[in-house]
């Protein structure tokens, strides 16, 4: 008897008596290639981030200030973000290969490969992007090649709908700044969720460059643009509901920013949402 699961890659849908699956249905990167797959109700339990709302943390903290995330509370919620990031991917892969070891599905063989392909190409490109956004990469030293930035930041856009215009001369940036850059670019990335393009640009003299992110859409291409929600709040380190890892990438943004002794905002107007992080003071 085939996994439900693997039923569900194929796009049969599974039956379970006491509570409703959910389906997902995907159209991966420029191609728009689509698949489907399910999810059972224990795993939706098991995957569901949970909220962090810490307090205000130590002495002389006022209203206004920057939430202070203990550790482990911002290593939980980076953790969170990347598990959801990546749960859907990885689990149409799993879903089609068992799709492939069933053999009363042979005739579905082509769709369960193509599938995982791209499955593969979507879960790749952000475990790449997190390696460099998130973690302390494998690069040496405390610099970032921004050519290295750039070829991540292009196996990213392979997957997204939005275009790369990538404006940056090769230079080092210190490894903080870099990660602010990379982050940045994420938050310009969900304010133009049906595609548009995004331009990415370093101003001024050397040590003392300001980051600068565009975000524009073509309505005529059926393409709006947003203010992502909470973003400015989130980026200044005062949201007004708390923390949690749905919302800790742009959190995490500002506090890339004050680390880097810079300054983030971000602002829309029309078709326009624009991203900078200036050199504070």
């Amino acid at each position: 008897m085939p996994d439900s699961r693997a039923l569900g890659a194929i796009g049969k849908k599974p039956r379970w008596p006491d509570r409703a699956a959910l389906r997902f249905d995907f159209a991966v990167g420029k191609s728009g290639c689509p698949f489907r797959f399910w999810v059972t109700p224990a795993e939706v339990d098991c995957y569901r981030p949970q909220p962090v709302i810490p307090e205000f943390s130590g002495a002389g903290t006022k209203m206004g200030d920057p939430i202070e995330l203990q550790a482990n509370d911002l290593a939980a919620m980076l953790c969170s973000k990347i598990c959801h990031d990546l749960i859907n991917p990885v689990g149409a892969i799993n879903n089609g290969l068992q799709a492939l070891e069933d053999p009363g599905q042979a005739e579905m063989a082509d769709l369960a490969r193509q599938m995982v392909s791209n499955a593969s190409k979507q879960a790749l490109a952000k475990l790449e992007y997190a390696r460099l956004a998130y973690g302390a990469s494998s690069t040496a030293g405390t610099e970032f090649d921004t050519r290295e930035c750039e070829k991540v930041a292009r196996i990213l856009f392979d997957i997204e709908k939005a275009d790369l215009d990538w404006g940056i001369t090769p230079v080092f940036l210190p490894k903080n700044k870099a990660k602010l850059m990379m982050n940045m670019l994420l938050i310009a990335i969900s304010a133009v969720p049906r595609g548009g393009r995004i331009t990415v640009n370093l101003v001024g003299e050397a040590g003392r460059e300001a980051i600068e992110i565009v975000a524009t859409s073509d309505p005529e291409q059926k393409q709006r643009t947003f203010l992502p929600q909470g973003v400015q709040e989130l980026l200044a380190g005062t949201p007004e509901g708390g923390v949690e890892a749905r919302n800790i990438q742009p959190f995490y943004t500002g506090l890339l920013a004050r680390m880097s002794g810079m300054s983030v905002s971000a602002a829309i107007d029309g078709e326009r949402f624009d991203i900078t992080a200036v050199p504070a003071g």
